[in-house]
């Protein structure tokens, strides 16, 4: 099979992609989780003319000529408001969030007037509706206050509770099944023996899926058994797996059990080879209607894969969109031209006079995870790219923050 470009792997990949369910959720619990239907408010916020300001609510006829002198018949709070009606000469104190009383059109704050007893003197004008918040300013009963598709951050969760629900209708987690193969590894804190290496792609990769809203199921490593991979299979499935993340084993090697296991249980696959470097052994399919992501042995090619086809996969799977991310740098290297597979160089981007300049590691070996730790970006170069000189425009993918 020939090399499939990036973009054309991509578009294959979340093709039909979309959220499985609906789950209806506390206010509290519903933080990072996306909307799944228009939020429409219960109520009019604010619910009556509000004071903005503590000072005296007073009618702007009676403070025309300055100083004026009115008598205090009353106080309205937060929570307290005063039922009856001011009449001309009359004010009420008022505090912050308090209704204004009927019959006045206009809050004198505290600042510009003296009190003495039961009268109160103001000294400067507020002219009809100041400091006043009228009723509905921020929304009414019935309006759309948040859309479908909406992540709800902190803003959002706010003016939902605002709106008065104390439950929201979201988008169920994509529960992703992490299969990590290979014979040769161990867990973190286990002594390997003298043929075994550290499993690491798991917590990398896992953390890529809950950064993007993803539900991690941690199958764990799975020796190089055919029957004993089937089983974990059977087993992802069973446990409500959407997507399935293989890590290791994509490849043609006699020990290379993924595909095999997969097609034997009935997995089509649309590919298993990319035009990509880091990355090349990138396997796709689908099983029972779980898509199926084969991911690279190598602990780089795993997460530059991550970053390239799982995030986009596991951010539509929550019912958002995926923007391409890229953005425009200057080299601080000179490039050689590159070949048929498109390169994802780790590197390091500064911004340095509104500019961002990045500068690719010398050392780009697929088993170097401390370089990409080191690394804030990825540094593209397209196929058959010409060579770059110091100063010369490309493309990087953010993968931390760039300051």
């Amino acid at each position: 099979m020939a090399l499939l470009p990036v973009e054309q792997a991509l578009e294959n990949i979340l093709a039909g992609t979309s959220p499985k369910k609906e789950v209806i959720l506390p206010l509290i619990q519903a933080g990072g989780r996306v909307l799944s239907q228009d939020l429409k408010a219960q109520r009019t916020h604010p619910p009556f003319n509000a004071s903005a300001m503590d000072g005296y609510a007073v009618n702007n006829n009676d403070i025309k000529d300055l100083p004026s002198t009115l008598k205090v018949i009353g106080e309205a709070s937060a929570g307290g408001a005063f039922d009856d009606k001011i009449q001309s000469g009359e004010a009420v104190r008022i505090f912050t969030g308090a209704p204004v009383p009927e019959g006045a059109d206009c809050i004198a704050i505290q600042e510009n007037c003296n009190r003495d007893g039961d009268m109160v003197t103001v000294l400067e004008d507020a002219p009809q509706g100041k400091f006043i918040r009228p009723m509905g300013l921020d929304f009414t009963k019935g309006d759309i206050g948040l859309k479908v598709g909406r992540q709800l951050d902190s803003n959002a969760l706010a003016l939902a509770a605002s709106m008065n629900h104390a439950e929201l209708p979201v988008y169920t987690k994509p529960k992703v099944a992490i299969l990590a193969t290979g014979s040769e590894l161990v867990y973190p804190g286990e002594t390997p023996s003298a043929d075994q290496i550290i499993a690491s792609n798991t917590y990398g990769i896992a953390h890529i899926i809950r950064e993007n809203g993803g539900e991690v199921l941690d199958m764990g490593i799975i020796k190089d058994e055919l029957d004993t991979l089937k089983e974990t299979i059977l087993s992802a499935l069973e446990q409500g797996a959407d997507i399935i993340v293989t890590l290791g084993g994509a490849s043609v090697g006699d020990y290379d059990l993924v595909h095999p296991a997969f097609t034997q249980l009935g997995a089509e696959f649309a590919f298993w080879k990319v035009a990509m470097r880091p990355g090349k052994p990138l396997m796709f399919g689908t099983i029972n209607g779980v898509k199926i992501l084969g991911l690279p042995g190598n602990p780089v090619s795993s997460l530059v894969c991550g970053e390239v086809y799982l995030k986009p996969l596991v951010l539509k799977s929550c019912g958002l969109p995926y923007e391409n991310l890229t953005k425009q740098a200057f080299t601080k290297t000179s490039l050689q031209e590159n070949d048929q597979r498109q390169d994802y160089m780790r590197a390091y981007a500064s911004i340095n006079n509104g500019q961002i300049e990045v500068e690719a590691f010398s050392r780009q070996d697929s088993s170097m995870l401390k370089t990409l730790s080191e690394a804030n970006c990825l540094l593209i170069r397209p196929p058959y790219a010409k060579s770059l000189e110091i100063g010369e425009s490309c493309e990087i993918l953010p993968i931390g923050l760039i300051n």
